[in-house]
């Protein structure tokens, strides 16, 4: 990285800096000083305002004592946002204390009763508004899965009768979701299996966050896509936190949700995942 760039930052002289991979938005460093390590997110030519979802979220999880990373300084530095966190060393740990952790971050209700989030999700391929409502229903559907729709319209990845058959789960989802009582509770909102670690004392940590408060339900169906969570993480969780009857079901809408974001961010290579989806999903109707 550039050297003016970095003595910028509001940190002490920096003594290495070790670009980190994995990540599909960010650029990340691993930053080390005479004093600690930080952990370095940038995105290049974003306003400050890039990461107010992620510091929010992150803040939120200090309300809820999750273990996660801290906010250290956050800003923009010649035309590109940065994030600063504490740098958290890797380790090993189990899959049940991950499931008591997200059953712990499940337990903290939204302080204003209500779906949403004080933050817009601002992704770099669609942005969600969190605008707050008192029906799940409005906050998942019309404010996730029909700005995907559009999105997706707009870019034209739907497959050949595929839109209709969604249009179809949409009413499914809606009927489904009528009957089922959800309630506002703090989640991870992008929970898959590169975005939890453990420490070098064995505790797991949640990194990343999408935050918003909605259905738990949303985040337990997202860990189902990409795998990464074994049968300890899920006894775990309901250990602390028994799973509603019908999750089985109802998790499809959630795995919809996020293949369609994949869909919309990577394109047709996700196509025939997010069918599958909407087949469970109407084909539930008809059993």
């Amino acid at each position: 990285m550039d050297k003016k760039w970095l003595s910028k930052l509001p940190l002490p002289e920096i003594t290495t800096i070790t670009p980190i991979s994995g990540g599909d938005v960010n650029q990340a460093y691993h930053l080390t000083t005479s004093k600690q390590d930080y952990f370095l997110l940038v995105q290049a030519g974003q306003p400050a305002s890039f990461y107010a979802g992620e510091v929010a979220g992150l803040k939120a999880f200090q309300q809820a004592e999750i273990t996660a990373p801290h906010v250290i300084a956050h800003g923009q530095i010649y035309g590109d946002a940065y994030l600063i966190l504490d740098y958290l060393p890797q380790g090993s740990g189990s899959q049940a204390d991950l499931g008591h952790l997200v059953a712990q971050l499940h337990q903290f209700k939204s302080p204003t009763g209500r779906f949403g989030f004080s933050q817009p999700y601002a992704g770099t391929s669609v942005s969600f508004a969190n605008a707050w409502s008192d029906s799940w229903t409005q906050s998942f559907v019309n404010q996730r899965l029909d700005v995907l729709d559009a999105s997706l319209l707009k870019k034209q990845l739907w497959a050949d009768n595929q839109r209709a058959q969604f249009l179809t789960a949409r009413e499914q989802i809606i009927e489904s979701l009528s009957q089922h009582h959800s309630q506002p509770v703090l989640l991870h909102g992008d929970l898959w299996s590169g975005n939890y670690m453990f420490l070098q004392d064995g505790r797991p940590a949640l990194i990343d966050p999408a935050a918003w408060y909605g259905d738990r339900e949303f985040d337990l169906g997202i860990t189902t896509v990409f795998g990464g969570f074994t049968s300890d993480f899920y006894r775990g969780y309901a250990s602390q936190y028994p799973l509603d009857p019908g999750f089985e079901q109802r998790q499809h809408f959630y795995r919809l949700y996020y293949l369609m974001v994949h869909l919309d961010k990577f394109g047709v290579t996700y196509q025939r995942a997010v069918q599958v989806e909407l087949n469970m999903i109407t084909q539930q109707s008809r059993a």
